[in-house]
């Protein structure tokens, strides 16, 4: 029997699979059986595999073969057993060295003609490899992907025969060489490009320092969605854990490039139009979802009312716990989901509430209604709530105010994010329990300032700690180690009594 190693993926945990091959005499033609709780795409790489043999001028001998995907009990998915499984055949016909290949875990599609096809998840499998002492056989495609795990026992073919002639001697493939990752961040953006809005980037600025959520309302054209897609150019760049673990749910997910590493932080800009399975994650081989993929960036929903109330639910678990469990009747998956959330919304359905030029008949009853489409526990997770005013175009056309650019904004947000991490190891909005007690602790004045306000807009305890935290991050704006006053005022001003100046209770 040939047992050779592959690999499958529930959520970020990594399950080794045995790929056992066995050829039983006493048939007068050849018979090919897959078992092991294998699902279709898994069936059908015996059919691939045929037309790879006859490709080949090879042909299965006249015996039984079973192709055992060990342990039996766990469901096996996905196209990315082709290469193992016919490795393990090569193994039992003597033309593959079956000592060799046991070193080696194995994954990859294989096309009709012997090409190597790229899979999912060859990153965390090289990953796991590694840590395993084991070396990496993938798609030609993905060699560098394997390599930026830091993997260099890597053999990347992009066909069998190749594959072949490196283990008979007459061809050597070698280790993939490393290219600079490829960067998702556009570097025509700049805050600079915003005329106005001076409050809605200082409420960006804290946000970007402190990791917190933002909620912006605002009539049509008044640059919601130009100041959110700047977010990701004020933030600071990612570590290097934080480039590994994004871009392993993004290998998973099946869409990291073939350049390599994540190394901008993610700005996912999700349609309303979402199902609750694209923003959470699932289906049939439990998927990451968008909430996923922004994880260590920025989730941007737009038009947030328009969102089903069903789907925007989704988001308070993960919000709070920075994970998100998707549960199937055969499969539990657990992804990391520590995402920053920046919504927008206009006012109404018309978007022109306060305007008595535009604004509808039916204000502010409609505007009541579309508002409260936005459940309350949902709100109350999200820490700056600011009013984006419209700007006049003629304005606009005349201003030549001087305006910071990203990089100059950039700078203070690192400078405030360096405090934190120094202080506590992780930024504001995680702080909580006895950290958050001691980090932002409030002198007898300000606790008493912030429980009278508590009490007169009707915060919750959740709330209550989110004002702390926010006002932490103010004072580190400022460079100081202690929260003031006026921090805890500015902190208070972005979570309105109502929605702000639209005047809807």
């Amino acid at each position: 029997m040939i047992s050779l190693k592959s690999i499958i993926f529930n959520g970020m945990d990594a399950t080794p699979i045995d790929v056992q091959v066995q050829l039983s005499s006493g048939l007068s033609k050849p018979e090919f059986n897959i078992i092991g709780l294998a699902d279709r795409a898994v069936k059908e790489s015996a059919e691939r595999i045929r037309n790879v043999l006859s490709a080949l001028n090879l042909s299965l001998p006249p015996k039984r073969l079973t192709v055992n995907l060990s342990p039996a009990d766990v469901e096996k998915s996905g196209s990315h057993f082709d290469l193992p499984i016919l490795c393990g055949i090569l193994c039992a016909i003597g033309v593959l060295p079956e000592i060799e290949l046991e070193k080696y875990l194995i994954l990859g599609e294989v096309g009709l003609n012997g090409t190597i096809v790229k899979t999912d998840a060859v990153l965390p499998a090289s990953v796991w490899a590694q840590s395993h002492n084991l070396g990496i056989i993938c798609s030609g495609e993905q060699g560098i992907e394997a390599r930026w795990a830091g993997h260099t026992n890597i053999l990347a073919p992009f066909h069998i025969v190749q594959l072949i002639n490196h283990f008979k001697g007459t061809q050597i493939l070698p280790v993939p060489e490393l290219t600079a990752p490829e960067s998702s961040t556009n570097t025509t953006l700049d805050m600079a490009d915003v005329h106005g809005q001076s409050a809605a980037k200082r409420a960006l600025e804290i946000a970007a320092a402190g990791g917190h959520a933002m909620l912006m309302v605002g009539p049509p054209g008044s640059g919601k969605t130009m100041l959110a897609s700047r977010l990701p150019t004020i933030m600071p760049e990612m570590t290097a854990s934080e480039i590994l673990e994004t871009s392993t749910i993004y290998s998973i997910a099946g869409q990291l490039s073939g350049r390599g590493l994540i190394s901008a932080r993610p700005f996912r800009s999700v349609h309303h139009t979402s199902s609750p399975v694209a923003l959470a994650g699932g289906g049939s081989d439990a998927r990451p979802g968008e909430i996923s993929l922004a994880h260590n960036g920025v989730l941007f929903l737009d038009e947030l009312p328009e969102f089903n109330r069903a789907t925007l639910e989704i988001l308070r678990q993960p919000m709070e716990s920075g994970r998100i469990l998707i549960s199937r009747a055969r499969r539990n998956a657990t992804y990391p989901a520590r995402f920053q959330l920046i919504a927008a919304m206009n006012p109404c359905p018309c978007g022109h509430l306060g305007n008595a030029a535009l604004s509808c008949s039916r204000a502010p009853r409609c505007a009541e209604a579309y508002q409260n489409k936005i459940s309350g526990p949902l709100l109350d997770r999200i820490d700056l709530h600011v009013d984006v005013d419209a700007v006049n175009p003629w304005e606009m056309a005349t201003d030549t105010t001087p305006r910071e650019s990203s990089a100059t904004i950039r700078a203070r947000v690192i400078a405030a994010r360096n405090r934190q991490l120094s202080r506590q190891g992780r930024v504001n909005s995680l702080l909580d329990g006895p950290d958050l007690e001691r980090f932002a602790a409030l002198n007898e004045e300000l606790s008493a300032f912030l429980n009278t306000a508590a009490e007169k807009m009707g915060m919750s305890a959740r709330g209550y700690n989110r004002i702390k935290r926010l006002a932490r991050t103010i004072a580190d704006l400022r460079g100081s180690d202690n929260i003031e006053m006026s921090d805890l005022a500015e902190a208070l001003s972005y979570r309105p009594i109502n929605r702000g100046k639209y005047g809807v209770k």
